[in-house]
């Protein structure tokens, strides 16, 4: 699978998704087991009105999401892995004005569990915060067919 084909899976994933779509999530790369998926900054994600800081709640969902995504990226074939634990570590707010970027790679696959890291930053390249998660491997038969070919393209 090449970058391009990662990259439209991971979109068409992210249409399926009402929080990722009401957040305007996007991906600005893809590769074998590693995203990047951008948050773009909004009045509607503010958790500080007095200084117009992220709030904290936005900033977990784009982590959580672009963990579960990168295993888009790191399994040929598609199927939907539930996530078992997320660990957030935050050190800092993310500066108001600004998007919030989150990359993830996948550090173990086995055949029950999948291994993710990733991290939350701005252009500054300044940490926001880290995370660990881990996901459930169900295999790809427990995806209905018809939402496997939405995600793949039919590709599958």
């Amino acid at each position: 699978m090449n970058d391009t084909t990662r990259k439209d899976r991971v979109t068409r994933f992210l249409h399926t998704l009402n929080q990722a779509r009401e957040l305007g999530l996007s991906v600005t790369e893809a590769g074998p087991g590693t995203l990047t998926l951008r948050l773009p900054y909004s009045d509607r994600i503010i958790g500080n009105p007095d200084t117009g800081v992220i709030h904290g709640g936005a900033i977990t969902t784009l982590m959580d999401t672009t963990s579960g995504s990168v295993i888009l990226c790191a399994l040929e074939d598609f199927e939907l892995c539930p996530t078992l634990d997320l660990r957030v570590d935050y050190m800092r707010p993310a500066a108001p004005h600004k998007p919030v970027y989150a990359r993830a790679e996948t550090y173990r696959v086995t055949r029950n569990i999948i291994f993710t890291r990733c991290e939350a930053f701005q252009d500054s390249g300044e940490t926001i915060a880290n995370c660990v998660a881990t996901f459930m491997r169900i295999g790809k038969e427990a995806s209905p067919k018809h939402y496997r070919d939405l995600i793949t393209g039919g590709a599958e």
